[in-house]
This record gives structure tokens, C-alpha cells and sequence, in this order.
């Protein structure tokens, strides 16, 4: 592979390099603001909370005739220097969406927590808030709780536990989930 040509004073990876240097590889890494950041293999558990998720928005927008997209384990391209892999992610603009990826910002994006924590505490929590999305849950199977940040209301987020059912934002609260039934 060639060498790519970029400012020095820039050392960030671009997503068109990103793809560049990855194309034909099977993707187990995100690119973090211009930083390839590898991704752990998810636990049987992990994976199953995801299932669950999906499932349960999948038939919660099927219901109500709504116009919006949930993915799982899909690509977001959130800007020039960001491409994550969210666990689940809802999108309601279709103009977004490609047979790929959603170009642009997910509204909604829940990432469970496992081998990765801090990049999704810390790190996707700045991008995703600095990017635009609407809301952004983080759950946490090893504590038994999910954080809730609903970033049109406020900074802050709030905290359930999973035997508390927690009301959607972007669905003005028509939806709720409870983690204990998903876990």
C-alpha cells in the first residue's frame, strides 16, 4: 500500500484514507476523530442485548407506520474524520442512509458497554454530542444500568437502573424500554 500524502501539521486520518487503507479488510476498528481505534470482540451477552434492542425498537416503529431506520452494528459516517460502528442506531432521515452506511448523524445511538469502555464513556460520548445526536444511551450489563443523555434537554444524563423502564426522547417518551426484560 502506498504511502498517503497529508499535512504534517494534521495527523489525523481522514475517512476517505481510512477506507483507503482498509478496503477489502474485515473491519473490526473505528476511526475516532482522525484515530483508528481497534474494536474488542463483543460478548454472547453484548450481542444479545443488542439483538434485543433492535427487536424491540425495530417492532416499536413497524407498529406505529414510523418512517425511521434502526441498524445494528451498522457504519456512521458523522463527519470527515469520524466513522464509528455504533451498536444500535436510529435514523430518521432517509436521505441519510445508503445500501452502506448512514451518511450523517444518527438521531439516536446506544452503544453497550464491554471490552471498550472508556471509548464509549468518555470518548464517542464528546463526538456523538459534538456531532448532533439527539440522544445517546450507554448501558451498562456489568452494573445494571444505562445512561441516558438526551442532548436537546441537557448535558447531563440520566441514570436507570434495568428494572426501571426508561422513556425514549425522540418517540416523546410513546416508547420505553426496560433493560431487565432485554437482559
Amino acid at each position: 500500500m502506498g504511502a498517503l500524502l497529508r499535512n504534517e501539521a494534521d495527523a489525523r486520518i481522514t475517512a476517505a484514507e481510512y477506507e483507503q487503507m482498509t478496503a477489502g479488510m474485515e473491519k473490526r476498528m473505528e476511526l475516532l476523530d482522525g484515530v483508528i481505534v481497534a474494536m474488542g470482540a463483543p460478548s454472547r451477552e453484548h450481542q444479545r442485548i443488542a439483538g434485543h434492542l433492535f427487536r424491540t425498537i425495530e417492532d416499536f416503529i413497524q407498529a406505529h407506520h414510523g418512517t425511521c431506520t434502526v441498524d445494528q452494528g451498522a457504519e456512521a459516517l458523522l463527519n470527515e474524520y469520524t466513522l464509528v460502528i455504533p451498536d444500535v442506531m436510529v435514523v430518521c432521515d432517509p436521505s441519510k442512509l445508503d445500501s452502506q452506511r448512514c451518511n450523517g448523524v444518527p438521531d439516536w445511538i446506544i452503544e453497550i458497554l464491554s471490552t471498550n469502555r472508556r471509548t464509549d464513556l468518555i470518548d464517542k460520548l464528546h463526538l456523538y454530542h459534538e456531532a448532533g445526536v439527539r440522544e445517546y444511551w450507554i448501558v451498562d450489563p456489568k452494573k445494571r444500568v444505562t445512561l441516558v443523555y438526551c442532548f436537546e434537554q441537557n448535558d447531563f444524563p440520566d441514570m436507570y437502573t434495568f428494572d426501571t423502564p426508561i422513556p425514549v426522547g425522540i418517540y416523546d417518551k410513546a416508547l420505553t424500554i426496560r433493560m431487565e426484560d432485554l437482559a
